[in-house]
């Protein structure tokens, strides 16, 4: 037994379709993009995070890179237990203070997730070294990383657009009353840009592309306040098969999400009609909690506030507050203990 077997190494993680982030000693030590590229020859992992990333779309056969996750669940258990092994490296490489069975890990998953895939989560993370195994789920870790007290008797509704999914929950008395889980989100926003790209303006892009453009110009509304700058995006023209530019604004892009955005609006519709009513009141009194990357969406949260009637509010570090919860559930585990799954 090494001598760093002797203590715990509590690791909080966000295992997410689009990104990865890990929380050690209270602090985001890890924030990756989820991709792996792998040596199809020798089976060996190349790179993970920003470096696969880069290389996402410019490789040659004999390397691939790989997305371990889809729709927010394990869809390549080798390579998702090799990106958290990887990744975990990465808190400490110089003094390797990971090595043997000492971690103690608390990984949130999506509400919707089944006990197969549930499983699968688990044994990523036994492999990946730890002896002590925890879920929680991804609306309640959100609700508690933006500081709602989730052990009162009050109704909170968290609606978090990931990468793979939109998590939306009515949350109280530390568990999850109700929630609609659905594919649409991040993911789904890049591959309707690339459409969109391709039917109006006969142009091939990639999904790192597409993904800048929705950083840079995306919208829910096609017209802001303040609107961004048109944003110039480079691909091949499909009829000449030339390398080209052009132009893209805002209102465009609103208009290629129209249809994605909708979908995650009837979801939250349904979660409120199914909400029973004394927490539908507090709802009504408290508002919409917005959190995810899609909440960064440019007119999101005042579109879905006019849908619904009721406030929106974004969280303020909605990139993290998935993580942060999980850390904070880690670290108080007695508390939360009601709020968190624990491996059988």
């Amino acid at each position: 037994m090494g001598l760093f077997d002797f203590f715990s190494h509590e690791i909080a993680i966000d295992l997410g379709t689009a990104n990865t982030l890990i929380i050690h000693e209270g602090k985001v030590v890890v924030d990756e993009p989820s991709i792996v590229a792998m040596n199809k020859r020798s089976g060996k992992v190349i790179a993970v995070g920003h470096k696969a990333m880069q290389m996402h779309g410019k490789t040659h056969p004999d390397i691939e890179t790989v997305r371990p996750l889809k729709d927010g669940v394990i869809a390549d258990f080798e390579a998702a237990e090799n990106m958290i092994t990887e990744m975990i490296k990465m808190i400490n490489k110089s003094k390797g203070m990971f090595g043997g069975r000492n971690m103690v890990m608390v990984i949130c998953i999506p509400s919707g997730i089944t006990e197969v895939e549930k499983r699968a989560v688990f044994d990523s993370a036994d492999q990946a070294g730890a002896k002590e195994r925890y879920l929680i789920f991804e609306p309640m870790a959100a609700a508690i990383g933006i500081g709602l007290d989730v052990e009162a008797p009050i109704g909170n509704m968290i609606i978090d657009i990931g990468g793979g999914t939109t998590e939306i929950a009515v949350i109280s008395l530390s568990g999850i009353v109700g929630n609609q889980s659905i594919n649409i989100a991040g993911d789904e926003f890049t591959h309707d840009i690339v459409d969109y790209m391709r039917r109006q303006h006969n142009l091939l892009i990639g999904e790192r592309t597409a993904e800048t453009i929705k950083i840079n110009v995306g919208s829910a509304l096609p017209e802001l306040e303040d609107a961004p700058e048109d944003y110039p995006v480079n691909g091949r023209d499909l009829m000449t098969g030339i390398p080209k530019q052009i132009m893209v604004n805002y209102s465009e892009v609103s208009h290629a999400l129209d249809n994605s955005i909708a979908k995650i609006e009837e979801a939250i519709m349904k979660a409120l009609e199914d909400t029973p009513p004394e927490l539908a009141s507090d709802i009504y009194k408290r508002g919409l909690y917005l959190t995810g990357g899609g909440a960064l969406l440019r007119g999101l949260a005042n579109r879905i506030s006019t849908r619904t009637k009721l406030n929106c509010h974004v969280a303020d570090d909605p990139l993290r507050n998935v993580v942060t919860g999980t850390g904070i559930a880690l670290k108080q585990r007695d508390r939360y203990k009601n709020s968190i799954l624990m491996d059988k």
